[in-house]
């Protein structure tokens, strides 16, 4: 039997059904090393540490067992994020338990990345000063120091106005964060005009260095501008044979900025 509108709604909203469009939670990819969630942790209190990001910006890793999902701090100031503030995604950016936690509106630049780029295991959004004036010029972002080299050749430039037109500039749904993956494309670094940048790695150690020395370089390329007379960047080459002692190497500063990070964790 057909139920009056009435009824039906008086049945939903006593629970009495379900909501016809209700959606089911997506599964967990499983357990997560503890060592590997307090890596994450720590990334959001290191990255603050550094300036790279304040009371905004985020950063995730792609799920250690199950590729299909990611992991991400709730919608929170990043030097806040403790381990159980730790949110489970699919790479719909759909997150597995809630419990009633916020999420950040720009999400999807993690979900679409992470779908657009399997050999990417952690993501940084920043809104980092010292890369802002790139992504609003026609100067591009290039190495001019070796632990930039990540950056060579140049740095792409997502231009949010080419998908949304007048916006909020925020990639706040899938079809803005497929957008700023083609935009990434194979690079390490993309900046967002007006916003910021998105940085990407295969541990979240390196997504950190990336991060920090992506607004070093930027701010070590302004001063070396203002000087007037040519800049010389890396080259190409010279880049790609410093990555190699960059990926054996960063560890150590890695280990400097955690120790300093957990020095300051709560109960220290």
């Amino acid at each position: 039997m057909r139920l009056p509108r009435f009824a039906l709604f008086m049945l939903l909203l006593t629970g009495g059904i379900s909501p016809l469009h209700a959606q089911t939670a997506p599964a967990s990819g499983g357990p997560i090393d503890p060592a590997a969630m307090q890596d994450l942790v720590l990334a959001n209190r290191v990255l603050t540490d550094l300036n790279v990001i304040d009371g905004f910006g985020h950063v995730s890793m792609r799920h250690p067992s199950n590729p299909n999902r990611y992991l991400m701090g709730r919608s929170v100031a990043p030097a806040l994020v403790v381990a159980d503030d730790i949110l489970e995604y699919d790479l719909d950016s759909n997150p597995v338990d809630a419990r009633g936690r916020n999420s950040f509106l720009e999400r999807f630049i993690h979900g679409e990345i992470y779908k657009a780029r399997p050999d990417v295991m952690a993501i940084v959004h920043t809104h980092s000063p010292g890369v802002i004036p790139f992504s609003v010029s026609s100067v591009p972002l290039r190495p001019v120091f070796h632990l930039g080299a990540f950056l060579s050749p140049s740095v792409p430039v997502f231009e949010i106005r080419d998908t949304a037109g007048q916006s909020n500039m925020l990639v706040s749904n899938a079809q803005l964060g497929k957008a700023l993956a083609a935009t990434l494309g194979d690079r390490n670094v993309a900046l967002m005009r007006g916003h910021g940048s998105v940085v990407v790695a295969a541990t979240v150690p390196m997504a950190v260095f990336r991060a920090h020395y992506s607004n070093v370089n930027a701010q070590l390329q302004m001063q070396a501008m203002s000087l007037g007379g040519p800049v010389t960047f890396m080259e190409a080459e010279e880049s790609q044979k410093t990555l190699g002692v960059i990926e054996q190497i960063h560890g150590r500063a890695w280990d400097l900025w955690k120790r300093a990070a957990l020095e300051k964790m709560p109960g220290k």
